[in-house]
């Protein structure tokens, strides 16, 4: 058969160059990640069987083997699974198949003096491309199940790769490494060698249910002439928690979340009676580059009765714990199941339920137990467990109940909307919240001022989701969440209590102004009224309690939604000095053409305090020179 060569993607070819100039310290792992792709395809052909009986091929010894020849100095990591057709290896091993080099440099940058910088590869899918670390030349030959021809890859790492159809492939997969030289100063070591390869094994796969076998081989002098297992093939959420590791768990988190950091948390469940299941479920320790995207791959690992049945089983969790990483080892459900009937399972619905429950305690639990691991879970999760209490009423108490927020109170501290209540100050009704980009903004925020002065405590949220849920809640404890940017805000009963004949008075005299600017500024506003919430700004924004805040119309536009832009309503400071001086200008003045400028400035001001853009920069612009000009 004709040999053909190929380039590799610009991406891939770069990534090869990092691997071949040993980026990692630890190179041992180029082994646990090719024990982990020859396992992936054990599972597969396993459920390819048992979804069809008439596939042609062979299951009954499933297993990996590791083969090793001193004289050649080549180890090759063989499988008897479900194989890759010629445009599979193409597609698979010519390029990279998730996230782009730029953003592998960045992670393994930040990750660089760290011990665990070796697991990038796994957590960005380029497993197979850490055996350049150790290898001058790879060699892949494999047949995919039930086809006749299989297929020979080779390639030495400098930009290309061959590929050829042959007819004398066995079913699997197996990876020939020609190792490069050992150099232990380089923590290059001989990985023919029996006991490294035992080692290997045992920490990084020893909870691999399928048999790694070494055969062949003479490493050290400590021959084998009949195959030897090497790994347990224990499955740790069957086995009681006294009988495992903190260790084997992480490591079991690792091979399953292809993250290089410890979890935060191990959650085990078992569940007895008319249906019974195992989970053992892992919080990350830190978020995900891509939790926010699109395509990013959520679920657990679903088993029945130990048979793997699919990765990211997005049925067994909520959305808002996309990051939650683990195994469901189900006894009742049939094998031959798709995730479409997953979605309808009844089961699996029950399973859901006390999964989401079991998570949101060990949560609560962090919280009460453990404030530097909550305040870890909080920064890195609290965004995306807050959708929940959108989209999960069942379990919207429990999620309040976990949740922990930034306040006027402190600069570093998080309190639960319970701590809120407990603190409020008598009199007052509403649990106040303003919402914003950064903290830093919405703390200098024109709306805080009045609830600065009178030391009244204000929630700041800086999350997209804030905008939603928090309307959603609406309220806790009988306690209104109130916005301070929206309605009218009267903290008359929380002191400094004004008479109804004074306001009257106010009133009255700002009444032609008032008016007149309501006028002036009709295509941008609805409404011009004296405020109650500012002490030192000249002017603020703030909208009626049912209108959509100007982030939130953003959002929706950003997802293609078209909304009317909703015309929100001017307060102005009676107190501060421009405001009075306006009016005076306004009752004394006939031309009032100067003083229109100036209540177009005002408003441009208020919608630049709040972090907005001005309608028209440029004319902005032009007005605040010339009237600086006059200072002059």
């Amino acid at each position: 058969m004709p040999t053909e060569t190929f380039e590799f993607q610009v991406e891939a070819r770069q990534l090869l160059q990092l691997m071949i100039h040993s980026v990692y310290s630890n190179k041992d792992v180029f082994l646990r990640e090719l024990v982990s792709n020859a396992s992936d395809a054990l599972d597969k052909l396993r459920l390819a069987k048992l979804r069809d009986d008439s596939l042609d091929a062979d299951v009954s010894d499933l297993h990996i083997e590791l083969e090793t020849d001193t004289d050649a100095r080549t180890l090759t990591v063989r499988d008897n699974g479900i194989g890759m057709s010629y445009d599979e290896v193409g597609k698979l091993i010519g390029t990279i198949a998730n996230s782009g080099t730029a953003e592998f440099l960045r992670e393994l940058r930040e990750a660089k003096d760290t011990a665990g910088a070796e697991g990038l590869i796994g957590q960005f899918g380029v497993g197979f491309y850490s055996a350049f670390m150790v290898a001058d030349e790879v060699t892949l030959l494999t047949r995919r199940a039930g086809e006749e021809q299989g297929t020979r890859w080779s390639s030495r790492g400098e930009g290309t790769y061959t590929l050829e159809k042959v007819d004398d492939a066995p079913q699997g997969t197996s990876v020939t490494l020609h190792l490069k030289p050992a150099d232990p100063d380089n923590q290059l070591h001989d990985y023919t060698s029996v006991w490294k390869l035992k080692e290997i094994v045992k920490r990084y796969s020893d909870f691999i249910t399928w048999p790694i076998r070494l055969v062949g081989g003479a490493g050290d002098g400590d021959g084998t002439s009949e195959p030897e297992t090497l790994n347990s093939m224990k499955a740790l959420w069957a086995r009681s928690r006294d009988e495992v590791s903190d260790e084997e768990y992480h490591e079991l988190y690792k091979h399953i979340s292809h993250d290089w950091r410890d979890p935060l948390e191990t959650i085990q469940l078992q569940a007895e009676g008319t249906f019974e299941y195992q989970a053992l479920l892992f919080v990350p320790s830190h978020a995900p580059h891509d939790l926010f995207t699109q395509n990013f791959k959520r679920g657990v690992q679903l088993y029945v009765k130990r048979v793997f049945i699919m990765d990211d089983c997005e049925a067994l969790l909520p959305p808002y714990l996309r990051f939650v990483k683990g195994v469901v080892d189900a006894q009742d459900l049939s094998l031959n199941v798709s995730r479409e009937i997953l979605q309808q399972d009844r089961h699996i619905r029950m399973m859901q339920r006390r999964l989401t429950k079991k998570v949101l305690s060990s949560v609560k639990s962090l919280m009460a137990n453990d404030t530097e691991r909550y305040a870890t879970f909080w920064r890195e999760f609290g965004a995306v467990l807050k959708e929940g209490l959108v989209t999960d009423p069942d379990n919207r108490d429990a999620l309040l109940a976990v949740s922990s927020f930034a306040t006027t109170h402190g600069d570093d501290e998080t309190v639960t909307l319970k701590q809120y209540v407990e603190r409020m100050r008598d009199g007052q009704e509403d649990i106040y919240y303003v919402t914003g980009e950064s903290r830093q903004s919405i703390d200098n925020s024109p709306h805080m001022e009045a609830f600065r002065e009178r030391g009244i405590e204000v929630l700041l949220l800086t999350d997209p989701v804030d905008e939603v849920w928090v309307d959603a809640v609406g309220e806790f404890e009988g306690k209104r969440l109130r916005s301070v940017a929206k309605g009218e805000i009267d903290l008359g009963a929380e002191g400094d209590e004004k008479k109804d004949a004074e306001r009257e008075k106010r009133a009255e005299e700002y009444e032609g102004l008032l008016g007149w600017m309501r006028e002036q500024l009709d295509e941008d506003i609805k409404e011009v009224r004296l405020s109650s919430r500012l002490t030192v700004s000249p002017a603020c924004l703030v909208a009626d309690a049912g209108d959509l805040t100007p982030a939130l119309e953003n959002m929706y536009r950003a997802m293609g939604q078209e909304v009317p832009p909703t015309r929100r309503i001017l307060e102005l400071n009676p107190d501060h000095e421009l405001v009075k001086g306006l009016n005076r200008a306004f009752r004394e003045r006939e031309d009032r053409a100067e003083l229109a400028e100036t209540a177009e400035l005002l408003h441009a001001l208020a919608v630049v305090a709040e972090g907005g853009r001005p309608k028209d920069p440029a004319r902005f612009v032009k007005l605040t020179a010339n009237r600086l000009e006059r200072t002059l």
